[in-house]
């Protein structure tokens, strides 16, 4: 997918490249991130969500349930982190959570988008980026994995509204389900047990198989 370019409103990214000249191209590609399709249908249903709604979903989530976070954080920086690591799905695309042959290579797909993408930027917010990426990433931090959490339970939520439509569409289980649901408890143990109230329901209504 491109983009139609105006020289007059994108000049070339070259050495005079101007700081705000990187930072509207950087804008401008990142309007990319709605046409990625992730595997989740919208709560109600109707169509397959896209990654820039997923992601301003997850930041929101971040805000609200806070108080759930396992560790004293700052909400603010987990709540960057939510709204910059999905940018890579530009170029590596939304990589399924129970895709094995997708999950073998989406560490290269996405450092080598994380270089691009970010690398539009002025130098310095550039590392700011790739750093916050890099830490999401890394899950060491309260702040990361607190945003784990709720980056993983968003899409609980969304398969329990709609009858487990990803869910079914590609063969998941339970157990792979619940495995996910580890890292929400590592980060936040209260949504941890929502997780597993969620899987638990919807195994009894038939949505999620057992096995």
């Amino acid at each position: 997918m491109t983009h139609p370019k105006s020289p007059a409103i994108l000049p070339p990214l070259d050495e005079h490249a101007s700081a705000l000249d990187r930072q509207l191209s950087f804008i401008v590609e990142i309007d990319r991130l709605k046409g990625v399709l992730r595997q989740n249908s919208l709560a109600d249903g109707s169509r397959r969500e896209n990654s820039a709604e997923h992601s301003w979903h997850v930041a929101l989530l971040a805000l609200i349930l806070a108080e759930y976070a396992a560790a004293p954080i700052d909400v603010g920086h987990a709540v960057r982190m939510l709204l910059i690591h999905d940018l890579v799905e530009i170029d590596a695309g939304d990589t399924f959570a129970y895709d094995a042959q997708g999950i073998s290579t989406q560490r290269q797909r996405e450092q080598a988008a994380c270089e691009r993408i970010f690398g539009l930027l002025p130098p310095a917010q550039a590392q700011d980026f790739r750093t916050l990426w890099e830490e999401f990433d890394a899950g060491e931090t309260p702040e990361a994995r607190y945003a784990l959490a709720v980056d993983r339970l968003m899409p609980m939520i969304h398969n329990a509204l709609t009858e487990g439509s990803a869910w079914r569409a590609n063969g998941v289980v339970a157990s792979q389900v619940r495995h996910r649901a580890e890292s929400i408890t590592r980060g936040a143990p209260e949504l941890g047990a929502l997780a597993n109230r969620l899987i638990a329901a919807s195994v009894k209504a038939g949505i999620l198989p057992e096995a």
